[in-house]
């Protein structure tokens, strides 16, 4: 049986429904690249001279997850795994084949554990970001994330198809 990694979100639904339903296609649009690789092939940065490779991507939108849902909405103490002053670009620079499959498990955790902190929480309460002003909503949250990954999903389409020559939408 085949995995699925993306569900069409709900084209008639309320509001909250259908920011979750885009947010959920888009990381699964993500899995869903990085499906079928090897580790050698998830660390491959295929787009010279861009550091950026598929498990990069996994890496630093599982600081994203974090750093928004965790540290900012829910005001958790949750420092970044990949990042810091010596590796700003840890996330990519430091990918490891070897560690890609715990990478992925550690994102699949991250993801639920943001859609869980969400649930708390109604589109219109506001939060601050840590050493931001003004402050912002969940609504704006899920709007960004859902732009944030539709971009990397598109760095995710060209990396793919240098890598082995797969495309899809």
């Amino acid at each position: 049986m085949t995995e699925q990694f993306r569900v069409d979100p709900p084209t008639v639904a309320d509001e909250r429904v259908l920011l979750q339903g885009f947010l959920d296609y888009h990381r699964g649009t993500l899995l869903w690249k990085l499906s079928g690789l090897t580790g050698e092939q998830l660390v491959q940065r295929a787009v010279e001279p861009s550091s950026m490779s598929l498990i990069g991507l996994v890496r630093h939108l599982s600081e994203v997850e974090k750093y928004w849902f965790h540290r900012a909405l829910a005001a958790h103490d949750s420092p970044p795994k990949h990042w810091s002053a010596e590796y700003p670009d840890g996330d990519f620079d430091l990918a490891d084949p070897a560690a890609a499959e715990q990478d992925l498990a550690e994102f699949r955790e991250i993801v639920k554990t943001s859609d869980a902190l969400a649930a708390k929480y109604a589109l219109d309460d506001t939060f601050l970001r840590p050493g931001y002003e003004p402050p912002y909503s969940l609504r704006y949250l899920y709007l960004h994330m859902i732009e944030e990954y539709a971009r990397h999903n598109g760095h995710a389409d060209l990396l793919r198809e240098r890598i082995d020559g797969a495309t899809g939408e």
